[in-house]
């Protein structure tokens, strides 16, 4: 992968991006998206932040390759803090954590967000938490997709600001959107994950310690859920 060559997932992230969009990358690691959308002409500029300082080296490095100064700014910055009033960002990149370490960036800095920009996230498990985080401050999802690539199973969630709006705990732990569509890659990633919970629930019975009984629960309501969804 690199800023001509995106990953499978990233390639998702991108078509999401809206042409003309101001986009802020956060956790932009090598700075590849803003990158490549740049050289493609689907945004007008980028902000690439980053919080640790070899990713934020090697952001500024792919930039400055490029030829890109003067249309993407590499910041050294925790989260959103790398968003300033001036940038005018219309588009907002978390990409590649899990999610509910994008939920606390969004929570923690939610002051640096307009409310008019398009949320573009594609968190590493935690997909519920960070759903029910969109709902609690008036987010409505506007897409949503799985995807496999490296024997990993990865979601993308787009979401913009709407005012109220309600989903059920079985659409906020699947996703409203793909429990309609019932994709291949969605369906397969669900088979995969009730045998991971019918494996866990057997362990709960050979523990030599006793499992508390809210979590066997909480593991045999999301069996119910799966099987059903699968029917």
């Amino acid at each position: 992968m690199n800023e001509q060559t995106l990953s499978m997932r990233l390639e998702r992230v991108a078509a999401q991006v809206p042409v003309g969009a101001r986009l802020a990358d956060i956790g932009s690691d090598h700075g590849y998206l803003p990158v490549a959308l740049t050289r493609r002409g689907v945004i007008v500029a980028a902000v690439a932040g980053e919080v640790a300082m070899t990713p934020f080296r090697s952001a500024e490095r792919t930039v400055r390759e490029n030829g890109l100064e003067r249309w993407i700014s590499v910041r050294l910055a925790d989260g959103l803090a790398a968003i300033e009033p001036g940038d005018g960002i219309t588009a907002v990149s978390l990409c590649g954590m899990g999610g509910e370490t994008i939920r606390d960036i969004l929570e923690r800095d939610k002051s640096r967000l307009n409310g008019q920009e398009r949320l573009i996230l594609q968190p590493n498990g935690g997909e519920q938490p960070l759903r029910l985080w969109l709902v609690e401050n008036g987010y409505r999802i506007l897409c949503e997709e799985v995807l496999r690539e490296n024997r990993f199973d990865y979601e993308v969630i787009v979401a913009e600001r709407s005012g109220p709006v309600t989903y059920t705990a079985e659409e906020l732990y699947f996703g409203p959107l793909l429990m309609q569509a019932r994709s291949p890659a969605f369906l397969d990633k669900w088979q995969r994950r009730l045998r991971q919970k019918h494996k866990t629930l057997a362990s709960f019975a050979r523990a030599r310690q006793a499992v508390p009984g809210e979590e066997v629960q909480d593991v045999a309501r999301q069996i119910r859920w799966i099987t059903d969804l699968l029917r």
